[in-house]
């Protein structure tokens, strides 16, 4: 009797863990933990920014298992993210952001920017994609230098 109660429990829990197809969020808030676990009382695995996106991999009460640029997975608290907004993060060392989409256009005021600097996504055009930062400046950086999940 026990084992029949077991699988179907078990089936049970892993559809409560299961995740729906990936969604990408941002992160809308100045400042997000991401966590080793769903709940505060798990350890902080990475602090980051506002427009910081990542990729829903599953979902636990309020809290969100999400992916990282790196393919590092965490959890965060759902009202820290919007999923109505489109944002992108540089994935290669560094990059020079431009006034205009290609390389032709002068380098922004805005950078060069390092790994890991996180944008708001404004417009696409071809390759290039504009983006804003926290303060609302405006530059065009190549998609290929960006993950945009």
């Amino acid at each position: 009797m026990s084992r029949k109660v077991v699988v179907p429990a078990a089936l049970c829990c892993a559809a409560l863990f299961a995740s729906a197809p990936a969604m990408a969020l941002c992160v809308d808030v100045p400042k997000a933990n991401l966590r080793q676990g769903p709940g505060t009382q798990y350890e902080k695995s990475w602090e980051v920014y506002q427009y910081m996106p990542l990729r829903k991999i599953g979902q636990q009460g309020d809290w969100y298992q999400v992916e990282d640029v790196d393919g590092d997975k965490h959890w965060v608290f759902r009202k820290l993210l919007n999923e109505n907004m489109r944002c992108a993060v540089v994935r290669v060392d560094k990059v020079n952001v431009r006034t205009g989409p290609g390389t032709g256009h002068a380098t922004s005021s805005l950078g060069p920017v390092d790994k890991y600097y996180s944008f708001k996504v404004v417009d696409t055009r071809g390759d290039w994609v504009k983006v804003e930062d926290e303060v609302f400046e405006n530059a065009w950086v190549a998609r290929r230098l960006l993950w945009m999940p």
